[in-house]
Parts: C-alpha cells; sequence; structure tokens
C-alpha cells in the first residue's frame, strides 16, 4: 500500500513524502448533510478473493552464477554475521543493506536483500530497490521476478504495483502486439488486488492514462466508470476527469455500442417528440403554402450528442452520489490512521484502536446487509421511496460478497501496519475460519513463519487450531518448531505432553516429559518443575505411585532446598493407604525436617505429619510422639509460635513463602469453641494441579525466567492446647 505520513525512514527502504498525491489534489471531506445512499460499492458483481500471503518458500531468489563476483566487500561478513545473530534487530539489517549498495558489489547485495526480505517481506521499498539493482545490471528478466515476488508478498502495495508497471513499460517492446495486451493484464491484476484500496487512485490514474495513450477511449472510460464505484481518497476528481473525457470525445468513441445505441434510440425518440410539438406550433404560423424544411434522416447532430452526453451525465451521479456516501461514511476512519505502512517501530494505542474500530465498522456492515430486511427497523422504507430496488442494482448475494472482499482488504491492509501485532492475526483468522479452514491456517502461516516467529502465543493458537480441525500431524509440527525456535519454554513443552495426552499416546507424554526432566538438570528449578509435572501424568494417569515415588526422589537428589519437591511427595505418600503410608508420611515430615529449608516451611512439614498422625494413627501413644516432637521444633526454631499453637494470640499473623504464597493464617480461636481444633485441610497437592486454574496461562512466567506458580500449602494446623497435656 502507497505510504503516507511524514517524512522520515519508514522501514520500507526508501524517504516518506508528505502525501500519496499533492496536496492541492487531496478533496475536503464529503459534505456530513449528504442523504444516505446505497451501500453498493460497484464493480464485479461477485468480488474476487481476498489477496493471497506469500510462501516463504518463495523466498528463494538464487544468485546467477554468470554475474557473480568474486571475493565480497571487507566488512560484508562482519555485517552480515551481525545481522543474522540478532535477526530481530531492524537495524543491523538496514547497516547490512547500506553497506552492500554503498560498495556496489551486486552479489552482497543480492544475498542481503534476499535474507532481508525473507524476515521483512512488507517492506516495499527494498523490493523496488532489488528491481532496481537487477535492472541496472542488465537483467530484465530477474528484476521482473523480483516484482512478482514482492507483489506476493504484498499485494496491496500500490507503489510496488506501479513500480513493476512502469517496469514493464521500459522494458517491454510496445510495437509487438502481445505487449499491450500483456501490460493491460497486469493493470487488471493490480486494480483486483489493490484497486478497492482508499488510497489506489493513483494506480487507477496511471490505467486511465496508459489506455488513452493507446488510443482506447472506451477502455479509458471504462476504467472510469470502475473507479466511480470504489470510494478513494481522490473520489471526487475521478468523476471530474470521466465528465472531460466524456467531453472531449464524440459518445460513440466513449461509451460501449450497447450503452451508446440505448440512449441514442432514447434520446432521438425525446428529440422527435420536441420536433413534432415545435413543428405544430410552427405550422400554425407559418404564411399558406410555405412547406416545412427537410430534415435528413438518420443524422446524428450536435443537439442530439449533447442530450446523449447528458444522459450520460445523469446516469453516473447517481453513481458518484452512492460512491460519495460510501467514502463519508469511511473518511474520519481513514483520517485516524497515521501510518498506513510497514514499520518496526510501535504504533502507540491510538492507532490500535483506530484499526479496531474500523474493523469494528466494516464488519458490522456486513453482518447488516446479511440481516433479513424484515427483521432490521432501519431498512423500512421511508416516505417516497421506492419499494422494489431498481433493475440494474447487483443481487443481495453479490452485494454481501463485496462487503466480505471489502473487510478482507481492510484486514489486509490492516496486517500490513500492524504485522507485528498478535491480536489482527488472531482477529483475522476468527473471521476466516467459518468460511473456509484453509484460508485461516493460511494467515496462521504467514503470521508464524514469516512475521511473527518469536511469539509464542499465536503458535500454541496454531497448533490449537490444527487439533481442533482433527490435523494433529500438523499440531505436533508447530509446537516441534515453535520449540526448536525457541528452546526452554516450559509451557511449550507441556502443550507438546497435553497433545500427545489428548490423542490417547501417554507413552509419547510420558517420554517428552522424562526428556524435559533429563535436559534441565543444570536448572535445578526448571529440573524440579518438570519432576513434578511426571509425577503428577504417573500419579494420577498411569496410576504408578512408586514411579512417581521414583521421580520426586531423584529429583530431591538435585533439590534437596526445594520445598515444593518435599510438598509434593508428602502428599503423594499422604494420599495412599493410611496405615500402609504411615511410616512413609512421616519418613517423607524426617526428610524436610532434615533439608536445608526455612524455619517456617519445616513447621509446616511437621504440622502436616501430626495432622495425619491424628487423622490416621490408631495409638494415642504415637500421636502424643509426633506432637512432642512438633513442640520441640518450634521451641528450636521460634517461641513465639508455641503462642500461636495454644490460641493466645488474637492478632493475625501471615508469613510468605520463598515464592510469595501465605502459608499462615489466622491463629485466633473461637471463644465460644475452646476445645475444638481448626484443622481445615489444605488443598492435595498431587490430587490438584493449582496452575490448571489459570489454563494455560499460568506458566506464562516460564516464558522470561523460571518461577513456579503456588504450589505451597495456604494453611497451617493449629491444635487447641486442650487436645494434649501442656509441655
Amino acid at each position: 500500500m502507497a505510504a503516507e505520513g511524514g517524512e522520515e525512514l519508514s522501514g520500507n527502504g526508501e524517504l516518506e513524502e508528505s502525501s500519496a498525491m499533492e496536496a492541492s489534489e487531496v478533496p475536503a471531506p464529503p459534505p456530513v448533510e449528504m442523504t444516505e445512499m446505497s451501500e453498493e460499492n460497484g464493480g464485479a458483481a461477485t468480488a474476487p478473493e481476498a489477496p493471497v500471503g506469500p510462501d516463504p518458500s518463495s523466498f528463494t531468489m538464487p544468485p546467477a552464477a554468470e554475474d557473480e563476483e568474486g571475493e565480497l566487500p571487507a566488512d560484508f561478513e562482519r555485517l552480515w554475521k551481525a545481522a543474522h545473530d540478532n535477526p530481530q534487530d531492524f537495524t543491523s539489517w538496514t547497516d547490512l543493506l547500506q553497506y552492500c549498495e554503498q560498495e556496489s558489489h551486486i552479489t552482497a547485495s543480492r544475498r542481503a536483500l534476499v535474507a532481508f526480505l525473507a524476515r521483512y517481506p512488507l517492506c516495499y521499498g527494498y523490493w523496488k530497490k532489488f528491481a532496481d539493482l537487477e535492472r541496472r545490471a542488465g537483467y530484465n528478466n530477474k528484476a521482473e521476478e523480483v516484482c512478482v515476488e514482492g507483489l506476493q508478498a504484498i499485494p496491496l502495495s500500490v507503489d510496488l504495483w506501479i513500480h513493476y508497471i512502469n517496469l514493464l513499460l521500459g522494458t517491454l517492446d510496445m510495437n509487438l502486439p502481445e505487449s499491450p495486451a500483456r501490460i493491460r493484464s497486469v493493470f487488471e491484476d493490480a486494480v483486483a488486488a489493490a484497486g478497492l484500496d482508499f488510497h489506489s487512485d493513483r494506480l487507477w490514474d496511471l490505467y486511465v492514462e496508459w489506455e488513452k495513450e493507446q488510443g482506447n477511449m472506451k477502455n479509458a472510460a471504462a476504467v472510469l466508470d470502475r473507479v466511480l464505484k470504489v470510494p478513494t481518497q481522490l473520489y471526487n476528481t475521478h468523476y471530474d476527469k470521466f465528465k472531460e473525457h466524456l467531453n472531449s470525445h464524440e459518445p460513440k468513441d466513449v461509451l460501449s455500442p450497447e450503452e451508446y445505441e440505448e440512449l441514442r434510440a432514447l434520446c432521438r425518440q425525446s428529440q422527435k417528440a420536441e420536433r413534432a410539438e415545435q413543428a405544430q406550433e410552427e405550422e400554425a404560423e407559418r404564411p399558406p403554402g410555405e412547406e416545412e424544411p427537410a430534415t435528413p434522416e438518420g443524422t446524428d447532430t450536435e443537439e442530439l450528442m449533447q442530450k446523449i452526453r447528458e444522459q450520460v451525465l445523469v446516469r453516473r451521479d447517481k453513481v458518484y452520489q452512492d460512491n460519495e456516501g460510501e467514502v463519508r461514511k469511511r473518511w474520519h476512519f481513514e483520517d485516524a490512521i497515521k501510518r498506513p505502512y510497514f514499520h518496526v517501530k510501535s504504533l502507540d494505542r491510538l492507532q490500535l484502536r483506530a484499526w479496531h474500530s474500523y474493523l469494528d465498522w466494516e464488519i458490522a456492515q456486513l453482518n447488516k446487509d446479511t440481516r433479513d430486511p424484515s427483521q432490521d427497523p432501519n431498512q423500512a422504507t421511508t416516505e417516497g421511496s421506492e419499494v422494489t430496488a431498481p433493475p440494474q442494482e447487483v443481487s443481495e448475494d453479490a452485494e454481501v460478497a463485496i462487503d466480505d472482499h471489502r473487510v478482507r482488504i481492510l484486514f489486509e491492509r490492516c496486517l500490513i501496519a500492524c504485522a507485528l501485532y498478535e491480536e489482527f492475526w488472531t482477529r483475522y483468522v476468527q473471521y476466516l475460519e467459518p468460511q473456509s479452514v484453509d484460508e485461516a491456517r493460511a494467515v496462521y502461516k504467514r503470521a508464524c513463519e514469516i512475521h511473527l516467529t518469536y511469539k509464542p502465543n499465536i503458535h500454541m493458537q496454531w497448533a490449537t487450531f490444527e487439533e481442533r480441525h482433527g490435523d494433529l500431524t500438523e499440531a505436533r509440527r508447530v509446537l516441534e518448531a515453535l520449540e526448536k525456535n525457541l528452546p526452554g519454554l516450559a509451557v511449550v513443552r507441556l502443550r507438546r505432553a497435553a497433545l500427545e495426552r489428548r490423542a490417547g499416546h501417554l507413552d509419547q507424554s510420558e517420554a517428552l516429559l522424562r526428556e524435559a526432566v533429563a535436559e534441565s538438570k543444570e536448572k535445578p528449578m526448571l529440573h524440579a518443575f518438570y519432576s513434578i509435572k511426571l509425577a503428577r501424568l504417573l500419579l494420577k494417569l498411569g496410576r504408578n505411585p512408586s514411579r512417581a515415588r521414583r521421580v520426586l526422589q531423584e529429583a530431591l537428589e538435585i533439590s534437596p532446598d526445594n520445598d515444593k519437591l518435599h510438598l509434593n511427595l508428602l502428599e503423594l505418600e499422604v494420599s495412599g493407604d493410611p496405615w500402609a503410608s504411615a511410616e512413609a508420611v512421616q519418613e517423607c515430615v524426617t526428610r524436610a525436617l532434615a533439608a536445608p529449608l526455612a524455619p517456617h516451611t519445616k513447621i509446616l512439614f511437621s504440622q502436616r505429619g501430626l495432622q495425619f498422625a491424628e487423622d490416621y494413627s490408631n495409638s494415642i501413644q504415637s500421636v502424643l510422639s509426633v506432637y512432642e516432637e512438633h513442640q520441640k521444633l518450634l521451641k528450636e526454631l521460634g517461641g513465639t509460635k508455641r503462642g500461636a499453637e495454644n490460641g493466645d494470640e488474637d492478632s493475625d499473623k501471615l508469613s510468605k513463602s520463598e515464592d510469595g504464597s501465605a502459608v499462615a493464617v489466622s491463629s485466633q480461636v473461637p471463644p465460644t469453641m475452646p476445645h475444638v481444633p481448626i484443622t481445615t485441610p489444605p488443598p492435595p497437592m498431587m490430587g490438584t494441579d493449582m496452575s490448571a486454574q489459570a489454563g494455560y496461562g499460568g506458566y506464562s512466567s516460564w516464558y522470561q525466567q523460571p518461577q513456579y506458580g503456588s504450589y505451597g500449602y495456604q494453611n497451617t494446623w493449629n491444635y487447641n492446647q486442650g487436645y494434649y497435656p501442656p509441655s
């Protein structure tokens, strides 16, 4: 799309002008007091397909062997390495491209441009530079290939279409009969792809002028007829040019034969009626015996030609008024868009909001047209209006197809300016998916493989999309490619494991988690995280507590200070047979008390062991023995803890674990129940995945740094002193 905006390096490889057209040619907004006109855009009855995005495999322009220059410039390798080591650094790429351009080394320039455009294909200015490079070197065919590749990547670029057409005009032999046909074909491709762009006026004007140069006045008028139905920035200038074109030539040289004959017959009939009435008046005043002067039959007078022109303009004026209404509806949306071209710089919130608002409105227009008019009060006929549509209007289905095409064009325009924002790609997919799964898939492919290669969210959305539509192979491929591109993201590995689990491949899910455990041994926190996930899988789905226990015990050998591992192992033992697990539970408590854990965490484990003994022990002596050990621990780690145990403190005490989760609550005992212990149990760690409450988003902190969610207990267990003798 043509770039507008202030003079700055646009990121497209050239200095942007202040406007797409001369300032004097930019019209004022259409008058707001104008009556609402038809929604019809005009154009073909069936809307063409939306522009197709680039295929990454197409960026394979190989340097030709015959013009390979020998040694590369001195600093090329250094700049090339800097760009490839950090491909997201746009400045490194532009430094490389500027250096190659300064050195005028065609091989280096080709390599740099091919690599750059594979990553930033929306920078239309560099496609133009690439084509000019080949043309200056005398390789016109290669220059054309570059333009075609660029237009596959960015089909809405009016500038690139014009550059391509000018290239053909400068290189083709126009004396050959096939050359004009090829130029016309390219023009048709251009207006089909970019003709509905609000800033496509220069393309339409170039098409009209070229047809005039070829002497095809009818073709020029036909092109003007088409653009009269397209809401563009310079919509009024096209109507002025049509009137000028009509008045400068005979109607039969401008109009189609069908329309000319129709209007000629209509105007002649009208003219005969006027002459008959005039003749009656003249006959009454003519002297007796004088005959009426003879009028040549079949001749077209200048008066007749003028009447035909008037009728042509009457018809076009209705089209123009309808189109002005469409422009008026869009004008404030278009005026709010300040940067319609691609740039790596971030857009401000107002610009993002402007695109969302524009899309909301355009989609609402489409939904409005698809509703049943009988159910829409806004469709009620007004006074003096016709109930039946004029016969020349397109059908309802064709109008909906045209409006759908408008929505798609607007999405494609938006994805040029907002290519680095996932939200717009996701919204486009949501729009396309009900209509075509393949088209939605193509949008995901463009987003993930070209523009958003380092943003994991949209890749995982793509994988979910493929799984939802039954293509598990593609879902696996997407996640594997993402993990290869961004190694170390726990959320991606968990998604892969979950995909295999849902597919019924529990062994594959286990293998992925075991591989993650093995590969993360040098990162104790990440290793503990994966170990807990693997242990849960083995316990809950594999029904194998012994294997789950072994995973946690091996993890504790690497991270004996990780309280989450101790907690999960303890809950594994607690969740088993209480009589068979008593020894294992006490062993877990003993291990935790001997580990380098925080004092409040050790108290937590001691309390948990005491609760287990209270709940399941068959001997009061064993309960009292555990209680005495717990009291000793309280004395060692802090005498104030005992007051809380006895319920003597009125204030709430809340301590925090290392990961920020609360591990203590109020120790106050209700005075009306002095002999009832407070024993609200904590959530079982192996039975409940706390991270599942937030969905996959619970692992968002793993994008940047290895942290855990809240795996600790939320409450300590305060027993009333009346249960046990004072110690």
